[in-house]
């Protein structure tokens, strides 16, 4: 076992992490140890100060929030040393400080609502606090009313983490299919090579086996195609298109099919794709038929659903262009941004959802968040839904202090 984890993670993993241009261009190696230990020491000295409960509920919240705590396309800077820690925390409780003048120089709620902003006021107050803001735990340490120093740093240190981990969502087929295909092959030379016996490698093989297994559709474990199967079978599908190809690798892989260089064509996938871009360029019909593989679509306006891909070259590529869209990690997370706050009126956090293909939101999970973003922002909060394509307002949900109100077909 210790064998395989080495091979796995230690080469598999390092390699791919070492190398692929997400985590080159998202991730801070040298630096996330120390800032881990920062954060732990930081949640730690806040228990102590203010109680686990006072600190737990934060932490619940920021990490109801996580996967909206990342900057999607701004590079974030480098993981600073504690000292370097230090003096940004303290340039930012300077503009906390001077915001938080501006909240103080507004008026009571009680006379809030005579009030209004004209459009370059309003203008002025949305470039100040750039909204449209898709990074939420972002806006509400810059920005929320109620919230404590110790209570943003805890805001930054989780949205910080979560942006660590961002180039990890991006690619779990092509990180666990490289860590696999690698200690697949790394045990086999060994075994090769007489460095491990039989019985090691049967018992290695046991535990590749579970990990790779894909059970069949009907199956009670089903849960979706395994991240480790689809991306273990697709490098060695390309070792074997560039070792042995047939006729319709040929047609479908020109550049690599037959080259005999396996190993330079996984190194350039590993390097520069994500597994969506990755899918649709190099799953091939081989393996599409090995997974028996096809498409069906399910449209909201048919009684039925349909056929619309099989084991033909249009029915390929609809299929492999289908199952690289359900990586895409902006079908697979919802489009959500602060839209606005309205300082001057009843200080309402407004939040936006772009709804793809008019795909609502979930309604048990879109209330809890609701919830836990009052806890931040400390005044009332909704978030309306909008069509993609057409921008017709599809539902509205506020909550106050004391109710849920929902409305729908608010356009």
């Amino acid at each position: 076992m210790q064998t395989l984890v080495m091979a796995h993670a230690a080469f598999g993993h390092n390699h791919f992490f070492k190398n692929n241009y997400l985590f080159k261009q998202w991730t801070d190696a040298d630096g996330i140890l120390e800032y881990l230990q920062f954060a732990k020491s930081y949640i730690a000295k806040c228990e102590d100060r203010h109680g686990p409960q006072a600190v737990e509920e934060i932490l619940d919240a920021a990490h109801a929030l996580m996967d909206f705590g990342v900057f999607r396309y701004r590079r974030p800077p480098p993981l600073t040393t504690r000292e370097e820690e230090s003096k940004l925390r303290a340039r930012e409780e300077y503009e906390t400080r001077t915001f938080n003048d501006l909240w103080r120089t507004l008026p009571s709620k009680a006379r809030d609502a005579k009030l209004s902003e004209t459009e370059e006021e309003r203008g002025n107050r949305r470039r100040l606090m750039k909204l449209p803001q898709e990074n939420i735990l972002y806006f509400l340490e810059k920005f929320s009313p109620v919230l404590e120093s110790w209570q943003r740093e805890i805001l930054h240190i989780v949205r910080t983490i979560a942006q660590y981990f961002y180039p990890q969502k991006q690619t779990k087929v092509m990180n666990e299919g490289c860590a696999t295909f690698v200690h697949y092959y790394i045990v086999n030379k060994l075994y090769d090579q007489g460095r491990i016996s039989e019985g090691a490698l049967l018992e290695i093989l046991h535990s590749h086996s579970n990990v790779v297994m894909q059970p069949g559709f009907d199956d009670p474990r089903y849960g979706g195609i395994n991240p480790y199967a689809l991306g273990f079978e697709m490098m060695c599908d390309i070792q074997r298109i560039c070792t042995t190809p047939t006729k319709e690798d040929r047609q479908w892989f020109p550049e690599i099919a037959g080259s005999g260089d396996w190993r330079s064509a996984l190194k350039h996938a590993w390097a520069n794709y994500r597994d969506e871009s990755f899918i649709l360029q190099y799953l091939s019909p081989h393996l599409m038929r090995k997974f028996r593989m096809f498409l069906i679509s399910d449209r909201e306006d048919d009684s039925h659903y349909t056929v619309e891909g099989i084991h033909d070259e249009a029915g390929f590529r609809k299929v492999r262009t289908a199952l690289a869209r359900s990586y895409d990690i902006s079908r697979m997370e919802p489009d959500i941004q602060v839209w606005d706050a309205d300082l001057k009126g009843d200080r309402c956090l407004s939040l936006r959802h772009t709804a793809l293909d008019r795909i609502p939101l979930d309604v048990k999970e879109r209330d809890q968040v609701l919830r836990y973003l009052r806890r931040l922002w400390g005044y009332d909060v909704s978030i309306t839904s909008v069509d993609r394509d057409s921008g017709e307002e599809l539902t509205e949900a506020r909550l106050t202090e004391d109710k849920l109100k929902v409305s729908t077909g608010v356009g």
